[in-house]
């Protein structure tokens, strides 16, 4: 299978019906979905028709995906997802930037490598001129990586969470790191 970006660890791949598994394994651990869902696991229905259709979804911007399954390049392991996707429908000028990995993949640095890559390959081939991020403000883990890509804090804010979840109460934070400032920094 073709990869849509590669770096030295990871391999970058559009997802397939093959992913379920991964996918269902992925959103049933309680602390990988802790910032998500408060813990709970998505039900392999929903995995199979709301997850997978949205992360096989292309964009017209630029004709392909915006969700990107992630694989050790070495090994072909399973390590979780990446998302670049344009916030309009037919425009890539601004796009969010999001990750979602397995504990085992914790710690190790795939989450920085990955986002930096997608912003490199958005800045230089894909006409993005702004990548945008965001997490609960209690989720510091997310917020470093963010900060180690190059995104810069925004602000604080309060989304509308339809079931609170543990540190909601907080808010959530934005982060940004636009083409000038990324041409700037390198």
């Amino acid at each position: 299978m073709a990869h849509f970006l590669e770096t030295d660890r990871l391999a970058l791949r559009a997802f397939t019906a093959a992913d379920i598994d991964h996918l269902f394994a992925l959103d049933g651990d309680s602390e990988v979905m802790r910032f998500i869902s408060g813990g709970r696991p998505t039900s392999r229905e929903a995995i199979e028709t709301r997850v997978l259709p949205r992360l096989v979804r292309d964009y017209p911007c630029w004709g392909t995906h915006g969700y990107w399954a992630a694989q050790e390049k070495a090994t072909g392991t399973f390590l979780g997802w990446f998302e670049f996707r344009p916030l309009e429908e037919h425009g890539s000028a601004v796009v969010e930037l999001g990750y979602r990995l397995n504990r085992t993949a914790w710690g190790r640095g795939y989450a920085t490598e990955g986002a930096r890559a997608l912003i490199r390959k958005g800045f230089t081939d894909l006409g993005v001129e702004r990548v945008t991020a965001n997490t609960m403000a209690v989720n510091t883990r997310s917020r470093r990586v963010m900060e180690k890509s190059g995104l810069s804090f925004v602000r604080n804010f309060t989304g509308d969470w339809p079931d609170a979840i543990e540190g909601s109460e907080h808010g959530e934070v934005e982060y940004e790191l636009t083409r000038t400032e990324w041409e700037r920094s390198r």
